[in-house]
């Protein structure tokens, strides 16, 4: 994106058209805190159109063979490919983070939508034997419908495209509404949908007040379906909103993911995949490492090298050479990452590193972070941080590192390292997490589910159950003449 770009105002992708922008909404670079763009917006009405389109170009798309809807998954993931330079910088640009990350995204972003044009052949029914003479059974999968999709701002191309890959390869339209603060890479993803000649309809972008756009979908009851990435508190109130109308959710909400590193761990391998699971999209990921624990007799030789480490990392502008981290996405979030250290200290924590704000450019950056002595109670021990911030304390046993790691209301990912294959097993069993990762620290692939337990979803995304989550289930019962 040039400079000249910057008082471009994106137009937004509705009935198979381009629409004229209103009420444009500036879109900020976190890095130097300006606007770099501006979008348009839309308010219920705009939306109760664009859900009126879905459902007439529903009985269409979903009498498609699945192989057809495939290949329209396919030629999207031509286009975001050929693309992949342009789309990475702008979600650096809007995002933050660094451009090898962004590239990274897009990356993961292609390989979505290649397993899901596979998916688009594979929502399998079955044959029921009888038990009663003169019948036949059966059971068949069918789409649920127009979906409405709300996308996050961390991953702002990847996140949206788990949603509308399973749900357009099902059979289901989807209207589509990007977070306010990255709304640009959801512009070229409509791009590419009508560079596929997808049917006008099948795929809508909106943008504008979330609380306007969500309720839309919440009260029309064209949208059968909402599937959503954000808090736990925005998830409540999507809950509460259907409560009359039992639409159906898919939600994927916060997570306080623990690490735990055993005595008998790889020492070096321990303390990279922390740093990479810590500070990673500068920490601002939902299964990001909140808590640190590690075994006391390999305590001080870990927290040594770990903060060795975070000193080491480079702070910057995304697309600067060697970046490492990058800004918090706004002012708001650098001011919550500063109060959790803040408080942490006042509750007699240690700031071995970090903990301030980082001066090197005018954006919204924060020093990598490492805290020790922290009480169990302190806020960054029990809430979601969403910074380059880690918290790190000991523990004497397996049954304690267990406990700790459970005891949040969150449940999206834990990790462990640890060479002993018993107590990999035992821990793959007992922690309370939707993924474990066991001396990994980069578990997310397209083929295997994406969840949380407790407080942190409903619901799964990606593997088969990506699909599963936008089919609805019959069940055919046949008398037959003998």
């Amino acid at each position: 994106m040039t400079d000249s770009q910057a008082h471009d105002v994106k137009r937004l992708y509705l009935g198979g058209r381009w629409i004229e922008p209103a009420n444009p909404l500036d879109v900020i670079n976190p890095a130097t805190g300006e606007a770099l763009a501006r979008v348009g917006t839309v308010g219920r009405q705009e939306v109760a159109r664009a859900l009126a389109d879905a459902e007439a170009a529903w009985p269409a798309w979903r009498k498609r063979p699945g192989q057809e809807r495939g290949a329209f998954l396919d030629r999207i993931a031509d286009v975001l490919q050929r693309r992949a330079d342009e789309i990475a910088r702008t979600i650096t640009l809007e995002n933050g983070k660094p451009l090898a990350q962004s590239r990274g995204e897009v990356k993961m972003t292609v390989d979505h939508l290649r397993w899901f044009a596979g998916e688009a052949e594979r929502a399998y029914g079955r044959v029921v034997p009888n038990q009663v003479e003169g019948k036949r059974h059966l059971v068949v999968r069918s789409p649920v419908g127009v979906v409405g999709a709300i996308a996050p701002w961390n991953f702002p191309l990847v996140l949206a495209v788990r949603k509308v890959a399973p749900a357009l390869a099902a059979g289901c339209p989807v209207v589509l509404k990007p977070a306010s603060a990255t709304p640009l890479n959801a512009v070229l993803l409509a791009e590419a949908v009508e560079e596929a000649e997808l049917p006008p309809g099948v795929f809508q972008l909106v943008a504008g007040r979330a609380s306007d756009i969500g309720a839309e979908l919440l009260e029309n009851s064209v949208c059968r379906k909402i599937t959503f990435t954000g808090s736990t508190e925005v998830g409540r109130l999507l809950i509460q909103g259907t409560r009359d109308s039992i639409k159906k959710l898919s939600l994927e909400l916060g997570g306080h993911a623990p690490v735990l590193v055993f005595d008998d761990a790889d020492l070096d391998q321990a303390v990279e995949g922390t740093l990479m699971a810590k500070f990673r999209n500068t920490g601002q990921s939902c299964i990001a490492a909140n808590r640190v624990y590690v075994a006391r007799s390999l305590y001080d030789r870990f927290v040594d090298l770990l903060v060795e480490k975070a000193r080491a990392l480079k702070l910057g502008n995304g697309l600067d050479d060697g970046v490492e981290v990058g800004p918090l996405i706004d002012e708001k979030a650098l001011d919550h990452a500063l109060g959790q250290v803040a408080e942490a200290e006042a509750q007699g924590a240690r700031v071995l590193c970090g903990g301030k704000r980082w001066e090197g450019a005018k954006g919204f950056f924060l020093e990598p972070t490492i805290l020790v002595d922290v009480p169990p109670d302190s806020p960054c021990m029990c809430d979601e941080t969403f910074a380059p911030v880690a918290p790190v304390a000991a523990f004497d046993s397996e049954e304690e590192a267990i406990a700790r790691a459970n005891a949040t209301r969150y449940g999206l990912a834990a990790y462990a390292f640890t060479n002993d294959l018993s107590r990999a097993w035992r821990l793959a069993e007992s922690l309370e997490a939707g993924t474990i990762c066991i001396n990994d620290s980069v578990p997310a692939t397209s083929q295997c589910p994406f969840g949380g337990l407790k407080q942190s979803g409903w619901g799964r995304e990606l593997g088969t159950e990506g699909l599963d989550a936008f089919l609805e289930t019959k069940h055919i019962s046949m008398k037959v003449q003998a």
